[in-house]
């Protein structure tokens, strides 16, 4: 497959690619190490570059990674003024020369043949992007709690990279191994997206007939936010970044998108009526809460996951939902 005589995909007899790995960072000093370091540690017997986007990060993030950068050559530093992620991973595949970009996030660490294996997947498949599973691993109760959500169709949907599943052509994978060629043949990252951007990039990929492809082979570890208020705004933002996607790209939206929302809708409705009309209406309310805590009984490990996970659930669907609704026009104003 090629756009305007450029070559987007890798043949199955080509040769292995130099590779270039983008991270855009932001107050990371707790993971970006481990990041990093995934990426070092790498089986890919080809050329291998890192270019780490630094954001004006408050903590000890831009200190850690000009450490790195002393410490191994093929560690790259590019400023990234505003912060925001798209911006910063354009910027790191402006500066990178490889024809295959592996997008790492900081609080992400890839298995160590990760790269090896997305090269096989991308020559097979004659994708332009190939991605696995967001693995959600937490180190304390409260992430635990919650990587154990993320992994569920009850916290985040249905989704392959979030549960797993078979390998396939799908619309959307977790961060992805790029072909640099078919990335800037649709103009990179959007950076008017704060979130989101991977699946509005993905959506134009495909739109030029590109092939996006999902194996779970690819694993990667994913730590989830440590608190409830991190946790409510990470989802507020997605929530009110796939309605702008929504907008944006008519007839993407699906029914798992509209569950938050059409939930909170529902539960709040049921608790106004039930104070103002009739305390009868509290029923769909009470429903939902003990779809909560039952849920929470099945898909929790141990009595104290089981206790904070109708936190977590609740706190993930609603911000989502509230961030669905509330989502204003002015985000991400289309072209004109």
């Amino acid at each position: 497959m090629a756009t305007s005589g450029i070559e987007l995909s890798l043949s199955p007899g080509s040769l292995l690619p130099a590779v270039s790995v983008v991270l855009p960072v932001l107050n990371e000093e707790f993971h970006l190490a481990n990041a990093v370091n995934s990426i070092l540690s790498q089986d890919y017997p080809g050329e291998l570059e890192i270019i780490v986007a630094l954001g004006p990060s408050k903590d000890k993030t831009n200190e850690i990674a000009k450490q790195l950068a002393l410490s191994d050559k093929r560690i790259q530093l590019v400023e990234n003024p505003s912060g925001r992620t798209a911006a910063g991973l354009n910027l790191a595949i402006k500066q990178s020369t490889n024809p295959v970009i592996v997008r790492v996030d900081a609080h992400a660490e890839i298995q160590t043949n990760y790269i090896s294996l997305a090269i096989e997947i991308l020559k097979s498949s004659s994708a332009v992007n190939v991605g696995g599973v967001m693995g959600a691993q937490g180190v304390s109760i409260f992430e635990k709690s919650v990587a154990r959500a993320m992994r569920s169709p009850v916290g985040v949907g249905a989704s392959r990279f979030h549960t797993g599943g078979e390998s396939g052509y799908v619309d959307t994978v977790y961060l992805g191994v790029f072909i640099r060629a078919a990335v800037l043949a649709v103009g990179g990252f959007d950076e008017r997206f704060i979130r989101a951007q991977d699946w509005e990039l993905n959506f134009r990929l495909r739109k030029i007939g590109g092939k996006i492809f999902f194996d779970p082979r690819l694993h990667v570890i994913y730590r989830p936010r440590s608190t409830v208020r991190e946790l409510a705004k990470q989802y507020f933002e997605y929530g009110r970044w796939r309605r702008v996607v929504s907008r944006r790209h008519k007839g993407t939206i699906n029914y798992r998108y509209l569950a938050p929302p059409l939930s909170l809708i529902a539960a709040l409705l049921s608790i106004v009526l039930a104070i103002s009309v009739n305390t009868l209406f509290i029923f769909p309310a009470a429903i939902y809460g003990i779809f909560l805590i039952v849920a929470s009984l099945f898909i929790g490990k141990g009595i104290i996951e089981k206790i904070l996970l109708p936190i977590v659930l609740f706190t993930m669907q609603m911000s989502w939902g509230l961030g669905f609704l509330t989502s204003p026009k002015t985000l991400a104003p289309s072209e004109h």
